[in-house]
């Protein structure tokens, strides 16, 4: 259920916006959801094309918030324009952890502000 609410927070709330931050699972969730979609689709040649066209700006826009996320600048997504080598650094950067304090690209997503203030106490032992 997560993939559905990632996919649809990326691409319908927020299909263009470049700007803010994008949690990990928010970008990978998405990412699996739109690979689902683009092989399934993949069968059906026009339909799938026009799908591949319009998740293109969505799919960037947030990469670019993930980027933000770690402290970078958006415009560090062309290193993909290197074959391999830029591909392995962007995948690399995709996948660290986002900055837990505010950037200069905004406050932390709510989903990360409090995820390691108050964990649940761990369950008693079995008696």
């Amino acid at each position: 259920m997560q993939m559905v609410t990632y996919w649809k927070r990326a691409v319908l709330e927020n299909y263009a916006n470049f700007s803010g931050r994008a949690t990990r699972p928010e970008y990978w969730w998405f990412f699996l959801a739109n690979l689902i979609l683009s092989v399934v689709l993949g069968f059906l040649p026009f339909i799938g094309n026009v799908y591949s066209l319009a998740t293109l700006l969505p799919g960037i826009a947030v990469a670019m918030r993930r980027l933000h996320d770690t402290g970078r600048s958006g415009w560090w997504l062309l290193l993909v324009l290197i074959p391999i080598v830029g591909w392995i650094i962007v995948i690399v950067w995709l996948a660290t952890p986002g900055n837990p304090e505010a950037n200069e690209h905004g406050a932390p997503p709510a989903a990360v502000q409090g995820a390691g203030d108050s964990l649940p106490p761990p369950p008693p032992p079995p008696v």
